[in-house]
């Protein structure tokens, strides 16, 4: 958590990119809300068919982020994927939706607030040494 999922039609986006992409992606939403980098999880679907050339960007992303957060997050993404996948700015788009954090899991453990990241990992690091 958070979670992207960027679907495009097969072979639109080169296989070579999407390591870059990925790791842009991880960059921005670093950047935009603090979150550590282990957080991020990016995952490329292939749709089967040709569709009609565009690439739709899906996150699904911890509550509590500002609207400011969020507009920052689809702008900037969107713009990477045009910009990293070689397409027309307009044939990307871009949605998020807010998921409570205490609905998600990651290395076994319930999601952090935002914010709360570091009692979070201070916390997960004991429970791994006990067990």
């Amino acid at each position: 958590m958070p979670l992207y999922l960027c679907s495009s039609p097969k072979n639109l986006i080169a296989e070579e990119r999407k390591p870059a992409i990925a790791k842009e992606l991880t960059h921005i939403h670093c950047d935009v809300t603090g979150a550590p980098s282990s957080f991020v999880h990016i995952f490329f679907v292939n749709q089967d068919d040709e569709g009609d050339g565009s690439v739709n960007l899906f996150g699904s992303i911890r509550g509590g982020r500002s609207d400011d957060q969020k507009t920052e997050i689809t702008s900037r993404m969107s713009a990477a994927v045009a910009r990293l996948a070689d397409l027309d700015p307009a044939s990307v788009s871009m949605g998020t939706v807010d998921v409570p954090a205490k609905w998600a899991m990651e290395g076994g453990d319930i999601m952090p607030e935002p914010g709360e990241e570091a009692a979070w990992f201070a916390a997960h690091a004991a429970k791994a040494a006990a067990s």
